[in-house]
């Protein structure tokens, strides 16, 4: 590491430190010619994944996109800043698993559908809403109803395995 104080390529780490998530690494540094002290932070270099759109055309997975979407889709529900942060970093950590360089644009969508239907089932309704399109009131009637069976579903079965 080069000091921003004087160049010099001479230090120490004086203290690391993993972030509470566990992708980072913090360090503090002091440079050994001048005694400046100075953080750096590491963390894993992902490759760049790309999304390919319907049209066929593809652009790099854009990060701030993804967490503005489902801000939006929060808006106004209990849901915090920090939940969502987690949510993007765990749907790009799932999209990084397949060691693919391109995803599909529906892939995409279908994560972001699941991890709001597991952090706020309003959330997840707008969401759907906006991403299938839907025409009238009888899509999202249906799209509900299908929530509470599922719903339902789900309590049935952790009743199943608390017995």
């Amino acid at each position: 590491m080069r000091c921003i104080q004087c160049g010099s390529h001479k230090d120490k780490v004086v203290d690391s430190r993993m972030s509470k998530d566990g992708t980072t690494i913090r360090r503090r540094r002091e440079c050994l010619d001048c005694s400046y002290r100075y953080t750096t932070y590491e963390q894993i270099e992902r490759t760049e994944l790309r999304v390919v759109k319907k049209d066929g055309s593809r652009e790099t997975i854009n990060r701030e996109k993804l967490f503005r979407g489902l801000v939006k889709a929060c808006e106004k529900r209990p849901v915090s800043m920090d939940r969502l942060d987690r949510a993007v970093e765990e749907i790009l950590a799932d999209l990084h698993k397949d060691h693919v360089s391109e995803v599909p644009s529906h892939i995409i969508g279908t994560e972001v559908m699941d991890k709001l239907h597991q952090i706020d089932p309003v959330a997840y309704v707008r969401y759907v809403s906006v991403y299938r399109q839907f025409d009238n009131v009888g899509e999202f009637i249906s799209e509900i109803q299908s929530l509470e069976t599922r719903a339902a579903r789900d309590h049935m079965q952790r009743r199943l395995f608390k017995e």
